[in-house]
C-alpha cells in the first residue's frame, strides 16, 4: 500500500513522464500540442485518459450538466461513429448515460486496458503504449470530426 503522498508521486511522475514523451509528436495538422490538456475546442466534450491501480481507459467525455443537450452532443457522436472506429482501428464502449468519479451525470466513449497498475513504474510502458496511439487517433478523429458539432456550438 501506498501513502497518500507517494500516490501523488507517482501519479504525477507518470504523468510527467507521458507528457515529455509526447512532447515531439506533432498533431495531426503538424503542430505542437498539449496532449495531456488536449483541447477539443468544444466546451463540455473531452478528451479524458485515466489510470490507476487496476487498469487505464482513453474516452471522449461529454460532460454538458444539460441531459438533452448531452443526448445531442452523443448522438452526433454516434453519426460519426463509423468515422472514429476507422481512425482508433479497434470498437470502443458507447455509454449515453453514466456518472464520473464525482457522481456528475455524463456521457462517453472509451476503450480500456486492464490489469495495469500506474503505481508500478514496469507497467508504465504498456500504459504509455495504451496511450500515445488511440490519444493520437483520437487527434486524427477530431481534426475533421469536429466540425460535425458546428451547429450544436
Amino acid at each position: 500500500m501506498y501513502s497518500k503522498t507517494e500516490v501523488t508521486q507517482l501519479r504525477q511522475a507518470f504523468w510527467t513522464t507521458f507528457g515529455q514523451y509526447m512532447t515531439p509528436v506533432p498533431s495531426a495538422e503538424g503542430v505542437p500540442t498539449n496532449w495531456i490538456n488536449y483541447k477539443t475546442g468544444l466546451k463540455n466534450v473531452h478528451f479524458r485518459l485515466h489510470a490507476d491501480a487496476r487498469h487505464a481507459t482513453i474516452a471522449i467525455e461529454l460532460t454538458h450538466p444539460d441531459a438533452g443537450v448531452r443526448e445531442l452532443f452523443f448522438e452526433q457522436l454516434r453519426e460519426l461513429k463509423a468515422m472514429l472506429q476507422e481512425a482508433v482501428g479497434e470498437p470502443w464502449r458507447w455509454e449515453a448515460d453514466t456518472t464520473d468519479a464525482n457522481g456528475q451525470p455524463i456521457s462517453r466513449v472509451f476503450t480500456e486496458l486492464t490489469p495495469v497498475n500506474l503505481f508500478s513504474r514496469d507497467d508504465w510502458p504498456a500504459l504509455i503504449s495504451f496511450f500515445k496511439p488511440r490519444l493520437m487517433a483520437l487527434d486524427e478523429f477530431w481534426s475533421t470530426g469536429q466540425y460535425a458539432f458546428d451547429e450544436l456550438r
